[in-house]
């Protein structure tokens, strides 16, 4: 039976479901699915500068390190994305807005929700993301709120994800 999580603009009130694709992912399943088990997990939303059509949080570093599996540099609509950043790869002043610790860096969790996403930032070159889960429900209502999220500003709301069993 598929793992699924439940991904939610909490402000908003918007959610949408996502089935983990641990056949082409199966370690960076594994992570995230071990560290939800402790509960909901989520933070600040932001929304992508660089790649587009994202909404995303930054989480503190959970788990292992994994490396690259099933990237992407071109991420679809209805990818979940897991990207891990060393310190040095977040820029200081959004580090201190975020409370991130400098040395220790975050991962970040990362929905995208339109077409024609490039994982290109201009500071450090291709970024690339490990596809980790795929929105099967409510990818519609959950694009609206994140276009809002771009349009309306991300302050006060907050991107969680959380283990959807039963």
């Amino acid at each position: 039976m598929s793992k699924l999580i439940r991904i939610e603009l909490e402000r908003r009130g918007v959610a949408c479901v996502a089935e983990l694709l641990e056949k082409q992912a199966p370690r960076t399943c594994t992570a995230v699915w071990e560290a939800l088990a402790d509960g909901p997990m989520g933070g600040d939303a932001q929304h992508a500068k660089y790649a587009r059509n994202e909404v995303y949080t930054i989480v503190p570093r959970f788990g292992p390190r994994i490396g690259q599996e099933n990237p992407t540099v071109t991420p679809i609509p209805g990818d979940v994305c897991y990207f891990d950043f060393h310190g040095g790869m977040l820029d200081a002043s959004f580090k201190d807005d975020q409370g991130i610790d400098a040395e220790a860096g975050g991962i970040d969790l990362a929905i995208f929700y339109g077409r024609n996403n490039l994982l290109l930032n201009g500071d450090v070159g291709w970024v690339v993301a490990n596809v980790w889960a795929s929105i099967t429900e409510g990818l519609d209502a959950m694009a609206t709120a994140c276009h809002d999220v771009w349009r309306s500003g991300s302050v006060g709301e907050r991107l969680v994800y959380s283990r959807l069993e039963g």
